[in-house]
Order: C-alpha cells, then structure tokens, then sequence
C-alpha cells in the first residue's frame, strides 16, 4: 500500500503546484500581443497528469482552465499516450474534440520525468483572429467549417524539431499574422515553463511522493464539495428563462431550462427542455463549455475561497460530484458539423439559472439575477497599407444583489474573469476612440434591499470605415430578482454617426456589419436583480444612490417608499424620515 504524503508535505507541493500554473499565466499575458491576452488576459493554464486530471490551474479565466481535460482527451484521439515524445508541442482547438470553442486555441507539452510521461503542461489563450468568415468574431454562418482554422492534434514540435509547414499554414490562414504567430509563442514559452517546474518539483520530492500528493489533493478537494453538496436538502431543483434569438432569426427566443438533482453527496445538472441547436454559431461545445460552466457553479457557490477558512486547492477534485446530461442535438450538447463559436451568453445563462434553482434552499449563498451575458465586439478594418486590423473587446456588465450587500456595478461577473483594455492603448494602435465608458444611468439597476449592481455603458467611435460583429443576450429576459427583490434593466446596442445624426437601434447579436467613418457603437450591459424587500433598503443608501446618479428620486419614492426633499445645500436632496416612514407603512400595507 503506498504511504499518504504527510500533511504539511502536502500543503507544500500543494502551494507549489499552484505557483507553478499562476507563473504560467503570468508569462503567457506577459509576453502576448493581442490585447485580449495581453490585457484582457482570455487565458488559463496549468499541469495535467496522464489521466488529463488537472492537478492545478491558474488564477485566470474560468472558462479557460476548466475546459483543459477536454481538450487532451481530444487530442487522445488523434495522438495515444504512447505517441508523445520529449519536446512535443501539440496545437488543438476543434470543438467537437473537446475545445471550448475554435478561437481558444491550446498549446500541450508533456512532460516527461527519468524517462517516463507523467503528465502534460498546458494552456489556452483566445486569438484574435484565425480566418473565420468575419474578423475576430462570428455568429450568422452555416457550419463549423465557416468558424477558420480547425486544429485537431496537430504537432507544431515533434522532438523538439518544428514543423515549419504547419507554422506557414497558420500565418497564411489569419489576418493578423504578426499578432497570432506571436501569441502562439507565449504559449510556448509558458508551457515550456510548466514542464521545467513540474520536473523541477518532482527533483526536489521525488516522483512518488509528487504523485500521490496529486492524488490526495484531487480526493481533499472532492472530499470538501460532497460535504458542502451533502448540506444541501436532497431534491429537484428548477429555474427557466429564454435567450433573445439566435443571431438570424430574429424575435423567435430560444428557451432554456436547468434543472438540478441533489441526492446525497453528488448532484446533477440536467438541461433538457433546453432549446434545440440553432443554424447559426450560437450553439455550445458540450464537453469543452457546458461541462465546465456547471462544474464553475458549484465550485463558486460552495467552496468560494474568501468565505472558507480551509485552504482549497484548484484541481479535478472539484469537477468529480458534478454530473452534466444534455440531449444530444440541444445547443447545449450540438451535432456536428454545427457551428459552436458564440457560445459564451449561453454558458453564463447556465450558471445564472443554477443559481436562481438553488436560491429557495441557498439563500445565504446565491445572488439575484445576475447580467450574466457577455459583450464581446469585434471591432476591424484594412489600413492603407493593405493590412487587417483587429481588436475584440469585452465588456463588463453587473452582478445581482447579495445575501448581505448590494450587487458589484460594472463587473466580469460569473464565468468572465477577464480585464477591461486601457482606453489608451486603444487609442494609440488602432483607428478607434473610446467617446464614452462610465456606469449605466438610463435604466436603474433592480431595486431590493440589497440593490442590483449598475452596469456599463461604453461608446466606440469608429475613425475610418470598417468592420463590427457583436455577441451579446439579454436584451429581452431582464435579470430577475429574488425574495421580494424587482427586476433588473435588459441591455441594449445603439449605433449613431457623428456626421449624419441617424441612431439604430440594433439587435444583441449580429456579425460582419459595415460601420462608416464616425459611426458610435455604444453597448448598454444589463443591470442586476434586486435581493430582499426594497422597503427594508437602509434610506441612507437610497438617498445615496439619488446622490451618485444610480437611480431618480421618482425612483427612491415609488420603488424604496424612500420621501426625499429638494435642498439647495450643493447636494440637492435629504431625506424626509417622518414622510418615509408614513409612505413605507401605506405600501407595506398594501
């Protein structure tokens, strides 16, 4: 019987499995050029064993790392374990070989020790391009195929010797070579930094003691979400809600439905009655997204590291007591050749309906309604020259309101995680200007005790013609609130040019549109639900949000029962406690 490693051992290995997959992420944003890496950091990475468990990941995007075994279990197909060789480097990012979706490309090393395959360093980045039928993004396109670039198992290093054909294919094949080609390096060069401290760790404790410290940490984790799963009252659990169309047909929503088996230890996540995948992209990879959106929200909302005590290592151990079903031919679970690019509204609707299932036996622990969507813009044209350029952007939105505090405004809410791009920088590389970026204040986040979270509104003014695609939800099903709490605001695009003054107002999705010199895209994200009674809203904070622009003192009075008086003391209003108290007792009454 092999001996268990002994506790404090096992922390060590523990802390140092997991510098090892945040010095891998630091170098990977550290060294790219796109800025959806270098600043937005759309990235994961971390060290596998040959099993593909993950033994340790990043403090980056969720979506990133979670998806990792999916895609080395895709590779499996095109490339068995007693096919890899020192000095291996492995690109892969099709989606129905267990990528998250096609632009998350992923680079895989192995990593050998005394001669033997013990495990894999990896990571993913999203790129910026790779030849899609519109620049950056995607949404209106027939199939698969239309997403670019399908890199199945391919080696880019095979022993250590390059693969030049592959690396000219791929410069040859995107619009902004200098940026991919680049980027692809960084990847490298982090996961070449992966192997050595794998080995490294393995040098310094010994392959066995490494290894079955692996082992203990996956169990401890596990250990740790069946007990927090055990808590919860065994049962099914249910939340429905619809997305606003699929990017082509417009009007026709598409409904989804979560429904949540607890049974002891172990629960599972259930997506039938979902809607059918769509003609378009907007359809989700199954092994590579869905899995990993469901196993996020339990990991989030039960084992969230600022509200325990106990140190909480980052593995597969997580992902164990989570099991996922969704029909086969659902856009949660589609067939191929179904394009699967724009998947990340949906995978966030997920999270956000696992929540609101939840919510009537989880109440210190889940939100309301959060935004949960994504603003993600491609924004592109040709220079004079004869060059692309690209630049995707996303946006924050906001989360709903807390057990015990009001919803974050302006936040990478749930599954995002990444960084907002320096206006700056924007300004400087490419021939955009940022005309507006601040918090929403045409629609008031969802009022409840404890208040939705604002979200954003940002304004891009195009210099020169070009090009815009656009990936967002929500403009229809509002973010919803809980436990007397009122809804949030939905999110709207609006596009007006400068020169001429016409403003359209545009659907949440929509790809490859032409833009004119001086046309303003602006982006409104939704706001959160509202947690509790408004009428139990401290007035102070009320009177607070009338003072910061969040919400109308029209707003303070019908919604929170909160009287305010016109001052002219530089503020412009008090609070008229006696009247508040009077118009709080008549609506409570009624």
């Amino acid at each position: 019987m092999t001996q268990e490693v002994d506790p404090i051992t096992l922390q060590v290995i523990g802390g140092a499995l997991h510098s090892i997959a945040d010095q891998m992420g630091t170098v990977l944003y550290r060294m790219s050029y796109s800025s959806i890496i270098r600043e937005s950091q759309d990235l994961g990475a971390g060290l596998f064993d040959r099993d593909y468990n993950t033994l340790c990941e990043s403090d980056s995007t969720p979506m990133h790392i979670g998806s990792l075994p999916g895609y080395l279990r895709g590779i499996e197909k095109s490339i068995p374990l007693d096919q890899w060789q020192p000095g291996d480097v492995v690109i892969h990012n099709h989606p129905y070989f267990g990528a998250s979706h096609s632009p998350d490309i992923a680079i895989v090393m192995p990593v050998f020790f005394e001669g033997e395959l013990v495990g894999f360093s990896a990571n993913t980045a999203h790129h910026i391009d790779i030849g899609a039928a519109t620049p950056g993004l995607i949404m209106d396109i027939p199939d698969v195929y239309a997403e670019g670039m399908l890199l199945n198992g391919i080696k880019l290093f095979e022993a250590g010797k390059r693969n030049d054909t592959m690396w000219k294919y791929i410069r040859d094949n995107t619009r902004v070579p200098s940026q991919v080609m680049n980027d692809l390096e960084a990847q490298i060069a982090s996961a070449e930094l992966g192997v050595a401290r794998f080995q490294q760790l393995m040098e310094k404790y010994g392959k066995a003691t490494v290894l079955r410290a692996t082992h203990q940490l996956m169990d401890y984790t596990e250990s740790m979400l069946r007990r927090e799963i055990a808590k919860i009252p065994d049962g099914e659990y249910v939340a429905e809600g619809f997305l606003d169309d699929d990017g082509r047909n417009r009007g026709v929503t598409l409904p989804l439905k979560v429904t949540v088996r607890v049974a002891g230890d172990a629960v599972e996540v259930d997506l039938t009655g979902s809607s059918a995948q769509v003609p378009t992209a907007y359809n989700v990879p199954f092994e590579g997204s869905t899995k990993v959106a469901c196993f996020f929200a339990f990991r989030a909302l039960l084992l969230d590291t600022y509200t325990h005590s106990e140190y909480i290592p980052q593995n597969e151990g997580s992902f164990r007591p989570v099991k996922v079903t969704a029909p086969l031919g659902s856009i949660f679970n589609p067939i191929a050749p179904a394009a699967a690019e724009a998947r990340f509204a949906q995978i966030q609707r997920i999270v956000d309906l696992i929540i609101k299932a939840l919510a009537p036996v989880l109440p210190d622990k889940c939100t309301a309604g959060n935004a949960a969507v994504l603003s993600f813009a491609a924004y592109s044209g040709v220079r004079e020259s004869g060059d692309y350029w690209v630049f995707l952007e996303v946006n924050e939105a906001a989360m709903g309101g807390r057990p015990q505090s009001d919803g974050p405004d302006t936040i990478e809410e749930l599954m995002r995680n990444t960084r907002n791009n320096p206006l700056e920088d924007l300004g400087m590389h490419l021939p955009l200007i940022c005309d507006r970026y601040e918090v929403r204040d045409d629609a008031p986040p969802g009022a409840g005790k404890f208040r939705g979270g604002a979200g954003v509104v940002k304004s891009q003014r195009f210099l020169s013609a070009g090009y815009m695609t656009h990936e967002a939800d929500r403009h229809e099903d509002v973010p919803w609130g809980v436990f007397g709490g009122k809804p949030g605001a939905g999110g709207k695009v609006e596009i007006r040019n400068v020169h001429t003054g016409d403003v359209s107002l545009e659907p949440a999705k929509f790809s490859g549109k032409l833009t004119r010199a001086g046309d303003v895209i602006s982006y409104f994200s939704p706001c959160g639900g509202g947690y509790g009674d408004p009428l139990e809203r401290d007035p102070d904070k009320v009177l607070d949000d009338v003072l910061d622009g969040f919400i109308t003192h029209e707003h303070a009075r019908d919604d929170y029962g909160v009287v305010l008086e016109e001052v002219d003391d530089g503020y412009g209003w008090k609070l008229d406690l006696n009247g508040t108290r009077k118009l709080r007792a008549q609506m409570g009454a009624q």
